[in-house]
């Protein structure tokens, strides 16, 4: 299966009915709503809003110097000449593309909500309304995380316009309808349902309502409807295995796009929140070896110069809440921690040598921080000393610290790793560096032996070591034999 942004190859659909057989079911009441007889008071409600994009861009520009040569007095020299259309300077003219897409209105005073990569690299987006009207419109912000782009477009009067609706209501069955400019077309409106929430694609910040209502090439930056006439959610992608649809679309929900549209609004950026760590998932192994009765949470594998450093937060914590709500994993925490504003103090707490700890962290900007360029490790090398859990181990030297740039950082090094053990199984490769164990720091392979030791003795069935590979960090659980 391939993702593809809802610019896709149209295929013709055909049906044949067989051995139809009816069923009636008598709901029970109270539980759902029943299908809407019809969608076209809600269309009609909602369609001077929406807008088909238009965008143009240069795409090429090319001189004398770089087109094909063509011998003086041939009988092709006309063709050519007119075929590549020359300016007066010798110059032939740019080539422009165009693309389409979809979009609406949120403001009477012009602000459009589309995708970003509607109008990336554009040079001129027009605008072209339900009524036939066109404006001509400019970029106020973009967003590439979540491929939405907010623009303006000058109007003499009050535009038409749809108000957000709260995507973290809508059910998985509850009715949606799309409405764009699919294939270029022109306005269109298809019906479906919710198939499922909280998807996530390829980014930090998705949340998409994924909908069986029909997404096509040109829907991209459209809204998608509850039956209310809000929306809930803005069509950006789709799922299929050759690029036509099947039923499987993909919108991102309003919860993310309204953050991102009053950042872009008031900012021309955004402006997320930054806590400064590196996390994990915590699966049962980990929540095994580190004393928790749930596998929730996000487990801290580093804590690099930040606010969360400053605030006295450590690696091997475990953040089970984030301003006053609980974490289920990194996911939810890295979305929850980039829609906080700037600057906040907001109480985390997390489980530490099995208690409760509340820090206070004011949070910094993830866009002033990854501006910063990260440090670069080099490759491992291969010395091998002595045998531990399917591992030879090494103590760092100055030769090896030299080789492998890894500066002031303690640990050992794992230099090979048996493919039959459960150290590979859990993805342990030579070079990598074992900065502590039972959460506890490690110089020395005596030190492993000890911490195993330690472990046995107080009935643990897993050891938790700090994994560093480059400049991420991991938590790995190894069972102990």
């Amino acid at each position: 299966m391939r993702f593809f942004p809802t610019a896709i190859i149209v295929r013709p659909l055909t049906a044949a009915a067989f051995g139809l057989a009816v069923i009636i079911a008598v709901p029970a009441p109270g539980f759902a709503r029943g299908a809407p007889e019809s969608f076209a008071e809600l269309a009609e409600q909602i369609s001077d809003a929406v807008v088909n994009i238009t965008t143009s861009t240069v795409v090429a520009s090319v001189t004398d110097n770089g087109g094909p040569v063509v011998p003086e007095g041939s009988p092709f020299e006309d063709f050519f000449r007119d075929f590549m259309d020359r300016n007066e300077d010798g110059n032939r003219r740019q080539r422009r593309g165009s693309a389409l897409g979809s979009g609406f209105v949120i403001s009477e005073d012009g602000y459009i909500v589309t995708n970003n990569h509607v109008i990336e690299s554009a040079d001129e987006i027009l605008i072209e309304f339900f009524d036939g009207d066109e404006l001509v419109a400019e970029v106020i912000g973009t967003d590439p995380n979540t491929d939405i782009a907010l623009l303006k477009v000058e109007s003499d009067e009050p535009l038409p316009f749809v108000p957000f609706g709260d995507s973290d209501e809508i059910r998985v069955g509850d009715w949606v309808m799309a409405m764009g400019n699919p294939l270029g077309q022109g306005f269109s409106v298809s019906a479906g349902i919710v198939s499922a929430r909280g998807r996530a694609l390829s980014g930090s910040y998705d949340d998409y309502i994924q909908t069986d209502a029909a997404i096509n090439r040109g829907n991209s930056g459209g809204p998608l409807f509850n039956m209310d006439g809000e929306v809930v959610g803005v069509n950006t992608a789709i799922l299929s295995p050759t690029g036509g649809s099947i039923g499987i679309g993909f919108a991102m929900s309003a919860a993310v796009v309204t953050g991102v549209v009053d950042q872009l609004e008031e900012f021309g950026e955004t402006r997320r929140g930054w806590l400064g760590v590196r996390i994990q998932d915590v699966n049962e192994e980990l929540a095994e070896a580190l004393g928790l009765e749930e596998t929730e949470g996000a487990l801290v594998t580093d804590v690099p110069e930040g606010p969360a450093e400053d605030a006295g937060m450590k690696s091997g914590d475990v953040i089970v809440s984030f301003d006053g709500r609980d974490v289920a994993d990194t996911r939810e925490l890295v979305r929850r921690v980039g829609n906080t504003a700037v600057g906040k103090a907001v109480d985390i707490v997390v489980f530490r040598d099995g208690d409760m700890e509340t820090l206070s962290v004011t949070l910094g900007r993830r866009e002033t921080a990854e501006a910063v360029p990260a440090a670069v490790t080099a490759p491992e090398e291969e010395p091998a000393q002595e045998e531990v859990l399917g591992m030879s181990l090494q103590a760092l030297n100055d030769d090896i610290r030299e080789q492998m740039s890894l500066g002031d950082i303690e640990g050992i090094l794992v230099a090979a790793v048996e493919e039959d053990s459960q150290a590979y199984e859990k993805g342990l490769r030579a070079g990598d560096i074992i900065t502590e164990i039972g959460q506890q720091a490690v110089t020395q392979v005596s030190d492993v032996e000890e911490r195993l030791e330690a472990a046995k003795e107080a009935g643990r069935k897993s050891l938790l070591l700090l994994v560093r590979r480059g400049d991420q960090p991991r938590f790995v659980a190894l069972t102990i034999e």
